[in-house]
């Protein structure tokens, strides 16, 4: 079981280490709220972040300050849960008919990882220890990879 683990584990660092390199590169991430970009701050992703659903912000209003960026290309990497995969779709539609290119890699990578157990990208970083203590045998007894299914962006 602790190589299925540790096999995990290893992939969704790829995926986060191809993340700060694209962030490094200055491509420009979009998260839901404050609290994700807080966790990816955790995981290392240092560069430009923007956050879709704060100050009551609506997608369109989103998509235009994204277009007054002058950005040509965003990494999109809303939640895993239901809204967060209907805003993807809506977000990635229309920033698509405003000519940014979206990458929507990181998301379908890390979603296909995850499976039910990250339903919000602020759960990656205590999800990533909790996987880190499973591997090493240190985690506390009774503890399971699962996480709240609240995201609370």
């Amino acid at each position: 079981m602790s190589t299925r683990l540790k096999e995990k584990e290893e992939k969704i660092q790829e995926a986060i280490a191809a993340l700060i390199e694209e962030s490094e590169k200055g491509k420009l991430v979009i998260v839901e709220g404050k609290k994700d970009l807080q966790a990816l701050r955790q995981l290392g992703v240092n560069g430009k972040v923007l956050m879709v659903k704060t100050g009551g912000k609506s997608f369109l209003q989103a998509v235009a300050e994204i277009e007054k960026l002058g950005v040509s290309e965003v990494v999109l990497l809303l939640d895993f849960d239901r809204r967060g995969r209907e805003g993807t779709k809506r977000l990635r539609r229309d920033l698509e008919h405003s000519k940014i290119k979206v990458n929507g890699n990181f998301w379908q990578v890390l979603l296909g990882l995850l499976g039910n157990h990250v339903q919000c990208v602020e759960g990656l970083p205590n999800y990533l220890g909790t996987l880190k203590a499973k591997i090493n045998g240190s985690a506390p007894k009774g503890q399971t990879l699962k996480q709240s299914n609240v995201c609370r962006t």
